[in-house]
């Protein structure tokens, strides 16, 4: 790992002018920790590598330096072609990039243009044909437009691949590998992962010429600020307990999380004759519906948003009072990821999980692993229908071994307009693709044995047997954006 001098103030790294005007615009004073590492870095322009998840703050860690060259370097891209090129996984992370783009570089009138599923194709086409500077996309829809000569890659001088390891649960490397091929083999190229299993160091190591590598916080501790409870209970009561709790509680916003897209509807369903308004985003929902959804969640026009994990990489909402497993993940990283999304800015909050039989009982044995603390059960199970569980992890200090899942969890995205003393800008999330390329490639996950329907991503999409991933993601306690 490269390291670097201590750095506690944007002006530290010498950004243009027109740069640091920007972020002083935005409120943006002290960079996080993967941009400390990254910046003066990628400065120079030496391809880096980088361990860090959504939240970390790591779409400024490349946006800033690759602004600043771009300046240092201002030519008219050519016709159907960009300066920089983006990668990644969804469309809601794809979009919020493009934002964090134009937001730092609103004083240098920046060209740039979004090319993503889910919406017709024609448009992207013609905001490329002039030719532009910054171009975010998934792979999917980029494969598209190469191909019907709606984009040329051969002047891209930056390559940003971001969620590396998200692409391969997804289905994208192959996609990813097609890119790489057009592009010039002299670039900067930016590489980012949560974590780095075989196949995507391997992709590294392809892409990239003696990166420099950098890293941030593990995953592994969660937000101190959090109040984090266990429930049993069974499982045909676990709508009605959902219900009770929502009503008892203190609750600001809650955000309600299941495995599957049917189980997300049947909540909203069972809410609403309890008379409690929810909505709903999830794979199955059109891109249309999931923006409305999430503007009414932020303004608290909607108070309870019930989602899959695919779906809530674009949800990054201050005020986030309570998150509530409706489902408990089958993944333990998820788990980290699902409950931070509260206790933000400061705030404290509250993680509920419901649990139902001794599945998910197992479930939370390899979180309390991961975590390293043996969660305070409550137990309202009926009388003479109780399961056995396992009892709490015992060995804090250990990890859980090896896995071969398919899916990871999502992870966190950050994003919200709320206030800006002091925050700090790089972090993103997204949703699932849903064009050709992108909807038989959502990750594949086990629902348990109580689930209805198809868990999120499962739909033509086979398993994947892939090395344990390291614990490299980082703390949720600081919310860059």
């Amino acid at each position: 790992m490269e390291s670097t001098q201590l750095l506690t103030s944007f002006q530290d790294f010498g950004l243009a002018d027109p740069i640091s005007r920007a972020l002083k615009e935005e409120n943006y004073l002290t960079p996080t920790p993967i941009q400390v590492q990254t910046i003066p870095i990628a400065l120079t322009g030496r391809d880096v590598v980088g361990i860090a998840q959504t939240g970390t703050g790591k779409t400024a860690a490349f946006a800033l330096p690759i602004l600043h060259r771009i300046l240092e370097n201002r030519i008219k891209p050519q016709p159907k072609a960009c300066r920089v090129l983006v990668l990644s996984p969804t469309r809601e992370l794809s979009g919020q990039i493009l934002d964090s783009f134009n937001a730092y570089g609103r004083h240098m009138r920046l060209t740039s243009a979004l090319a993503i599923g889910g919406v017709p194709m024609g448009r992207q086409v013609r905001s490329i044909m002039p030719g532009v500077e910054v171009l975010v996309a998934t792979p999917g829809r980029l494969l598209d437009l190469v191909q019907s000569n709606g984009l040329k890659l051969g002047q891209v001088e930056f390559l940003v691949l971001d969620e590396a390891d998200r692409m391969l649960d997804m289905g994208f490397i192959n996609d990813i590998r097609k890119v790489v091929a057009k592009l010039p083999i002299k670039r900067q190229t930016l590489f980012f992962s949560a974590t780095m299993p075989k196949d995507i160091a391997e992709l590294a190591e392809a892409m990239l010429r003696d990166p420099a590598r950098v890293a941030v916080t593990p995953v592994a501790s969660t937000v101190e600020r959090i109040t984090q409870r266990i429930i049993q209970v069974d499982h045909s009561n676990k709508p009605t307990f959902l219900a009770n709790l929502l009503k008892s509680e203190t609750v600001n916003r809650a955000l309600v999380f299941t495995r599957t897209k049917h189980g997300a509807d049947k909540v909203v369903k069972s809410l609403a004759r309890a008379g409690i308004s929810a909505d709903a985003i999830h794979g199955n929902k059109s891109q249309n519906h999931r923006e409305r959804v999430l503007a009414a969640f932020r303004t608290g026009e909607i108070r309870t948003l019930v989602a899959t994990d695919i779906a809530a990489r674009g949800i990054d909402v201050d005020g986030i009072s309570h998150v509530v497993n409706f489902d408990l993940p089958n993944i333990p990283e998820t788990y980290v990821h699902r409950i931070g999304r509260t206790a933000r800015a400061g705030a404290e909050g509250v993680a509920i999980s419901l649990i139902a039989g001794a599945e998910e009982m197992g479930y939370l044995r390899d979180i309390e692993k991961l975590i390293r603390i043996a969660l305070p059960r409550e137990d309202h199970r009926t009388p003479g229908h109780r399961e056995a569980a396992p009892p709490p992890a015992q060995h804090r200090g250990a990890r859980s071994g090896p896995r071969t899942h398919a899916s990871r969890s999502n992870e966190a995205a950050p994003g919200s307009k709320g206030p800006r003393r002091n925050r700090r800008p790089g972090g993103n999330g997204g949703a699932p693709q849903t064009n050709r390329h992108e909807t038989s490639r959502q990750e594949p996950s086990r629902p348990p044995a109580q689930a209805t329907g198809k868990p999120e991503g499962m739909q033509g999409v086979a398993f994947l047997h892939r090395e344990s991933r390291p614990n490299t993601r980082p703390n949720r306690t600081q919310r860059p954006r």
